[in-house]
């Protein structure tokens, strides 16, 4: 789960898939892979909870669905320095591992768009290809968030990377006009780039 920029809604938009994959019968969690700005917990692992009507599970408690916290809010690779704490992938794919033996389904939701630097030259656009993860774009109404959504479907086409779905947040529609017209010119360009994908709105 990765965004057009930072606040796309991406946590949102985490717990509001997994509801819904929950409503269907699917057997899913949610991840936040590497989670900034809190110390202890995640945030945004709250968030999904919430949002899916559950209570924390075991999982949150022993820290597997949120593997690397850091304290400062700021991108892995600055948040990293500030904590001097070398930021080390490999717990975060043994976490999903372990998050799989248990759940058929595990959203991971990343830390803001797909250009956030993890390391000096190395992406969140880099971490999905290489696991090869179909990847889900949240996007919304606000004005520039069109130019957004294409960049970001650029790159992910360039890089080679599977589209599940681009997932529309209303949450910033405050111009009709304009929120509209991005819904359904955004819903033309998915099925263009990606005709694979879904195109989905949250309610």
């Amino acid at each position: 789960m990765t965004g057009i920029d930072t606040d796309a809604g991406k946590s949102y938009a985490t717990g509001w898939l997994a509801r819904q994959m929950a409503a269907d019968g699917h057997n899913v969690i949610t991840q936040k892979f590497i989670q900034t700005g809190n110390t202890d917990f995640s945030e945004d692992i709250a968030v999904h909870r919430r949002l899916m009507e559950i209570e924390p599970v075991a999982a949150d408690r022993l820290g597997i669905t949120a593997p690397v916290i850091f304290t400062y809010p700021a991108s892995p690779l600055l948040a990293s320095r500030i904590d001097d704490k070398p930021l080390r992938l490999e717990i975060i794919d043994e976490a999903t591992r372990v998050l799989l033996s248990s759940y058929d389904n595990v959203i991971v939701e990343g830390a803001g768009g797909l250009m956030v630097p993890l390391f000096e030259e190395y992406f969140t656009l880099d971490y999905i290809r290489d696991r090869e993860l179909p990847a889900v774009l949240v996007t919304n109404g606000r004005l520039g968030s069109v130019s957004h959504t294409l960049l970001s479907l650029e790159a992910m086409r360039s890089a080679g990377i599977k589209l599940f779905a681009v997932v529309y947040n209303p949450y910033y529609d405050s111009d009709t006009v304009i929120s509209k017209d991005t819904r359904e010119y955004l819903r033309r360009q998915t099925a263009r780039l990606f005709p694979n994908a879904l195109y989905l709105e949250m309610d």
